[in-house]
């Protein structure tokens, strides 16, 4: 039923306008700049054309089938436009006008919940900031575009989802779709984690929401979807400040923070502490496989860095076994003065085919689960032949890696290397070891049996 807010042949903008800097010119721009292959409308009863296209005064007089219609208009119109969406026989509309629930309008909200139900209309929003689909060049939103990736983002906050499209795009990090649903009157977050299931484009669900309205629902769908692909949540108003600030922001009831985090653990979703603890889990799901297991190898050339990732991964509970016997005579070739317990510490002299001999030696056989590779080259080594010797061992050892190369701009083309070889990179230990750690499936990350 959702696929017509991400697939639509023709997109209607209802509020669109010929002032760059409004909101309705802004979202028409994205939607013509991106690249949309359909059919546009820009909806405005002042404008005979906006940005080269054609502009009709209302929604009725738009000549063939509009699939989509995004609206922009003072809330205190919404409804009556939602009735000529309905005549029209549009299915799907965002609407991204505010001044609902979130301000205590709920009476409104609730009218608009009918009438849109009353035509068969199904709304993500309202007090909402659009959506986006990189694989239909869709970009109906008031934020910045993103590029194409495997991740599905999915916000009950618009400008926090605005934020995000911002910081992704500097970390090189690509969507599959965005989704702001706002006061969710209908589309919730549940239906979206539904929809995102089967979303052939999108390999992890990342989420980032205020309140639940429908706990049981969300529950259960949760609960089937988490098996299937990967879902990581922020909960917002975790505080008692912030469950104020959330009901004050979308009209959500925030609730218990203990009751919303141990739901989590039940239906298998994936708590995040923050953005970017979110989206270096996300990633290293996108790009390694998870497996079963504890035993963690760290490889590195640097004391320091190794320590803390060590620190931050038995703080995971996830374990660092010395090597075995077997793999200390692969290693016999090292010079004595090296570290051969766990982390294996290749100080200043390791070189790209050190590095690539011992972590083929550590990772050959069943005895570790997993690998972190730490490199901070001194100004003797090459960084990048170092990601290029680990990427060759890699292709050979079907085991999750995550990397850490540490040095700013002296790493920059490693990490390239790295990450277009499906390695993820992570500029500090504890962010590598927190990633590492969501690859590594453990029972408490599973969903626990039992009704909703």
């Amino acid at each position: 039923m959702l696929e017509r807010f991400f697939s639509p042949r023709s997109v209607a903008v209802i509020g669109a306008s010929r002032k760059p800097k409004s909101l309705g010119h802004v979202l028409l721009k994205n939607i013509i700049d991106g690249g949309f292959g359909g059919d546009i409308f820009p909806i405005n009863p002042r404008a005979e054309s906006i940005l080269g296209l054609k502009a009709y005064p209302s929604i009725s007089e738009v000549r063939g089938h509009v699939d989509l219609a995004i609206v922009m208009v003072p809330s205190s119109i919404v409804l009556d436009i939602t009735r000529q969406c309905g005549e029209k026989g549009v299915k799907g509309v965002v609407i991204i006008s505010a001044g609902f629930s979130e301000i205590g309008n709920a009476k409104l909200e609730r009218e608009l919940a009918e009438e849109a139900d009353r035509w068969g209309i199904r709304v993500i929003g309202p007090n909402c900031a659009g959506i986006i689909d990189t694989n239909s060049n869709l970009f109906a939103t008031i934020e910045s575009r993103i590029g194409r990736g495997n991740i599905a983002f999915v916000t009950q906050s618009g400008a926090l989802g605005g934020a995000v499209l911002a910081w992704a795009a500097n970390e090189g990090i690509g969507f599959s779709k965005f989704i702001s649903y706002g006061n969710a009157c209908d589309v919730d977050e549940s239906d979206l984690l539904s929809y995102l299931s089967a979303d052939k484009d999108t390999k992890v669900i990342t989420l980032y929401i205020e309140g639940v309205r429908d706990g049981t629902k969300f529950m259960r769908v949760a609960r089937d979807v988490s098996p299937k692909k990967p879902i990581i949540a922020i909960k917002g108003g975790l505080s008692k400040a912030g469950a104020g600030a959330v009901h004050s922001h979308t009209g959500a009831m925030a609730g218990n923070s203990r009751i919303y985090l141990s739901v989590f653990r039940q239906v298998g979703i994936i708590h995040a502490s923050g953005i970017e603890d979110m989206f270096d889990m996300a990633k290293a799901l996108v790009y390694q496989r998870r497996t079963p297991g504890h035993n963690v190898v760290v490889l590195t050339n640097s004391g320091g860095p190794a320590v803390m990732a060590v620190d931050e991964l038995e703080s995971l509970g996830l374990s660092l076994p010395e090597p075995s016997g077997e793999i200390r005579e692969r290693l016999d070739f090292l010079p004595p003065f090296y570290s051969v317990n766990n982390p294996i510490d290749l100080t200043a002299q390791g070189d790209p085919e050190m590095y690539a001999r011992v972590f083929r030696s550590l990772l050959s056989d069943g005895y570790y689960d997993a690998g972190i590779v730490i490199c901070v080259p001194p100004l003797s080594l090459d960084a990048a032949e170092v990601a290029e010797a680990i990427v060759e061992v890699s292709k050979d050892i079907d085991k999750p890696i995550v990397a850490c190369w540490m040095a700013g701009r002296l790493v920059e083309r490693a990490v390239r290397i790295l990450e277009e070889n499906k390695i993820p990179n992570y500029p500090t230990p504890r962010r590598a070891a927190k990633a590492l750690s969501v690859l590594m499936e453990k029972e408490s990350m599973n969903p626990q049996p039992g009704s909703p």
